[in-house]
């Protein structure tokens, strides 16, 4: 994994190969302040801006370093007095070191010759001049009136801190001729340090979280310390630190209706997606090319799925295997306080990506009717909207956000669909579960989420779950669950709409108990009859003949006392299907 990203990571700079400062000893810092200074050192101003970003000195676990002439106001200008101070001297230190640049005079009389009309000048001004405290938090760098770029953004200074960086990186080689685990090449130095900071990890630090790190005094057997022990060169470390980050941040704006269709820009990322607030996945391709099947998982169109369906199932991508040599990669992770917790990893070919999306959505496909269409037609869910067809909801019909179940079962379900594995039986309880206590049932969403637990986990020989419903030889809760949906349509028929029915009331005594739930059942079923008998005999004799269809597939009087965990999903799938298909007025069994 970490290889792969190193790749990327290396692949993204090559991509910025016309800006001479892409180097490892330098990198894009945030800025939103300027002191302005003269050749001499007077200070002039301070200029408040939007913060941006500017190329400066790379400092990889900044305690107890500086970077040079770029920073916050404690290390800057000693700002906090004594608590500064040791911060304000290690700035002063790294000015020292470079003060034989020219181009470092102004910073150095500011601080030394000039100092009464240069720092101590600044820092009484300071407050002043940027009242808002928040405003104050931000890096600083020098600028000299007049002039178009910062000082710290001069070619020549840069130049000189790539050398400085590359004497440095030499010296340490030559102490420890080790290759790295990743490249397996020695031309960069391991060193004991930690590899950067990666941002923006769900659950982690706003500081960032580190991927690979070691506790002190850990794994010191070998006499190699902290990170010594991961072999992992400079080189490569920022590589991969610089292609998580990539991928944990790159997006674009875009424009989106709300309900009430106004546009309103909205942030989408290109290579993330998010599951619930602690979990988050990154994908990529080796080339870096965008995949349009990601976009399905999260928005499917029927019939972009049935063209991606089409396309493997024919055999039209079978040369993709020998012309296209890219391969996907996908990372699910979450944040552990300072560190990340890699919780999924997955590498495979783009020919098997797409066969094992095209089958995903062929294990997800389930009946609908569309009451606008007066018809049925296919229905794929998201891939969210089944992870959430799992969570809890409150009082009010919203979604609970202290379930935790929601980031788990997104996890699995996007393993299943790019390794056509199977899903956990307990997604079943969870699902059946919601099932019963929603005031929606069994939902399209939960019918294929149960559909495909179903059949994922089917052994061999057992009774594969269809898109619609199904005749012949099926199993018996599959049948009473097809039973059910005709009892509560009799009763719907026979009393109208009602606050409590039989699903309100019966549905996981029936899904449990079978044996002594349907007794009790038929026994209401028949005041049922009876008074659309009276009313609607058309009707009754009608549905009557429909129901006596299904109960000859069964011995109604030698229901099993119990169901197990997948009869009950068996029964939830009969009875979805029987629903949609007298919806649809279909005279099925």
């Amino acid at each position: 994994m970490i290889k792969e990203l190193s790749e990327l990571g290396k692949t993204l700079r090559e991509q910025q190969s016309k800006n001479e400062w892409v180097h490892d000893a330098l990198k894009e810092e945030p800025i939103s302040m300027e002191i302005v200074i003269t050749v001499d050192g007077g200070f002039q101003k301070f200029e408040l801006f939007e913060k941006n970003l500017t190329i400066a000195e790379a400092i990889i676990a900044k305690k107890g370093k500086a970077r040079l002439l770029l920073d916050k106001a404690e290390e800057v200008l000693c700002y906090g007095g004594k608590v500064s101070k040791k911060k304000h001297e290690l700035f002063l230190g790294k000015i020292e070191k470079y003060r034989n640049l020219q181009e470092l005079a102004p910073v150095v009389a500011f601080y030394r010759q000039n100092k009464a009309d240069g720092l101590e000048k600044a820092l009484k001004d300071f407050e002043t001049a940027i009242p808002d405290e928040k405003s104050r938090k931000g890096n600083i760098g020098f600028r000299i009136q007049s002039e178009g770029i910062r000082i710290h953004e001069n070619p020549n200074v840069l130049k000189k801190v790539i050398e400085e960086y590359e004497t440095i990186q030499k010296a340490l080689l030559s102490k420890t001729q080790k290759n790295c685990s990743v490249c397996d090449r020695a031309a960069y130095p391991v060193e004991d340090i930690p590899h950067g900071m990666i941002k923006r990890v769900p659950d982690g630090q706003s500081s960032g979280c580190a991927l690979v790190s070691y506790n002190e005094n850990a794994f010191e057997s070998y006499g190699l310390k902290g990170n010594s022990n991961s072999s992992i060169c400079t080189n490569c470390a920022k590589s991969y630190v610089e292609g998580m980050n990539w991928l944990l941040s790159s997006g674009n704006e875009i424009l989106v209706k709300n309900k009430k269709g106004k546009e309103k820009k909205e942030f989408r990322y290109t290579n993330r997606k998010n599951f619930g607030s602690d979990t988050a996945v990154v994908f990529w391709t080796r080339n870096n090319e965008k995949l349009d099947e990601i976009d399905y998982l999260e928005e499917p169109n029927p019939s972009d799925v049935a063209r991606l369906i089409e396309s493997v199932t024919s055999g039209t991508e079978h040369d993709s295997r020998y012309l296209e040599p890219d391969r996907f990669y996908s990372c699910t992770l979450s944040g552990s306080a300072a560190r990340i917790a890699v919780r999924d990893w997955i590498e495979t070919s783009l020919f098997d990506f797409q066969k094992s999306i095209a089958k995903w959505f062929q294990d997800i496909s389930i009946s609908e009717y569309d009451s606008d269409l007066k018809s049925t037609k296919t229905h794929y869910p998201s891939l969210y909207d089944l992870a959430r067809s799992c969570q809890r909801k409150n009082s009010d019909g919203s979604f609970d956000k202290d379930d935790k179940s929601l980031p788990r079962v997104a996890a699995y379900l996007w393993n299943a669909a790019l390794k056509k594995t199977s899903l956990p039986l307990w997604m079943l309880v969870k699902t059946i579960q919601r099932a019963r206590l929603d005031k929606y049932g069994v939902t399209a969403d939960r019918a294929a989420l149960i559909k495909i637990i179903l059949n994922r986990n089917n052994k061999g020989g057992d009774f594969v779950i269809k898109e619609n419903i199904q005749e012949g030889d099926r199993p018996v809760a599959y049948v009473c669950g097809q039973i059910f949906a005709k009892l509560e349509s009799i009763q719907y028929a026979a009393l109208g709409d009602r606050n409590a029915g039989i699903r309100e009331r019966y549905f996981t005594y029936a899904m449990t108990l079978p044996s002594a739930a349907f007794g009790r059942l038929f026994d209401l079923n028949s005041k049922h009859y009876t008074k659309l008998k009276n009313e609607k005999p058309g009707l009754a004799i009608n549905m009557d003949k429909e129901l006596q269809e299904l109960v000859k597939d069964v011995d109604i009087n030698k229901l099993p006392a119990t169901f197990l965990l997948e009869e009950k999903g068996q029964f939830a799938i009969g009875y979805y299907h029987q629903k949609q298909a007298q919806f649809s007025g279909a005279n099925s069994k």
